[in-house]
């Protein structure tokens, strides 16, 4: 079984529900015109390198944020690497939610009607494993939290350690090796210079 000398995880492009901060987990919502901008910047960050697998997120904003990077026809989806399921919580901001319960913390209570963190780590443990079993290279496209998650559980911490790793849209954070220790080697880098 090999290792893969790097996981690359692509965080989706910009929609209208990420620009104004609301929990998007299963809603379908499309990149805007700025995100799809930046989603093309990607290519200039992935070309040529030789990834021995590409997955997706099934949801629209990861396939189509793949698919404008160069990668979309070698993309395999994945129900793993769907958002976390905000339940009753999808469409609200954070601000929304805390005016009912203020002390809400995602990574800690997950969601009414939705995920808890239990249930978002197993799914980050099977993308993790996953990527261990590949013969090189990955490339993850999907969304914030869960990606974050995988990051959290790569590096073999609980999944509350996922709130302390922002990830902007659109952006580009690479998981790999020093020596046999899992580590990041890059995080949360706009899709090209100046980008």
């Amino acid at each position: 079984m090999a290792a893969p000398h790097q996981v690359w995880l692509l965080r989706h492009a910009e929609t209208e529900w990420s620009r104004t901060r609301k929990h998007t987990g299963r809603t379908d919502v499309p990149l805007t015109g700025d995100g799809r901008a930046h989603a093309r910047l990607l290519r200039e960050r992935v070309a040529g390198r030789p990834f021995a697998l590409v997955l997706t997120s099934p949801l629209g904003r990861a396939r189509e944020t793949a698919e404008l990077a160069g990668l979309g026809d070698r993309a395999q989806p994945r129900d793993a690497l769907l958002e976390w399921d905000y339940g009753d919580y999808e469409g609200r901001t954070t601000k929304e939610i805390r005016a009912a319960r203020p002390d809400w913390y995602l990574w800690r209570d997950g969601c009414p009607g939705g995920e808890s963190p239990g249930d978002v780590q197993r799914r980050a443990d099977a993308v993790v494993a996953e990527t261990l079993r590949a013969d090189g290279d990955v490339a993850l496209f999907a969304h914030g939290h869960i990606l974050r998650t995988i990051a959290a559980r790569w590096l073999e911490q609980p999944v509350l350690t996922g709130g302390r790793l922002a990830l902007d849209t659109g952006t580009v954070s690479v998981l790999g090796f020093e020596r046999e220790v899992r580590v990041v080697w890059r995080w949360n880098e706009p899709p090209a210079p100046g980008g």
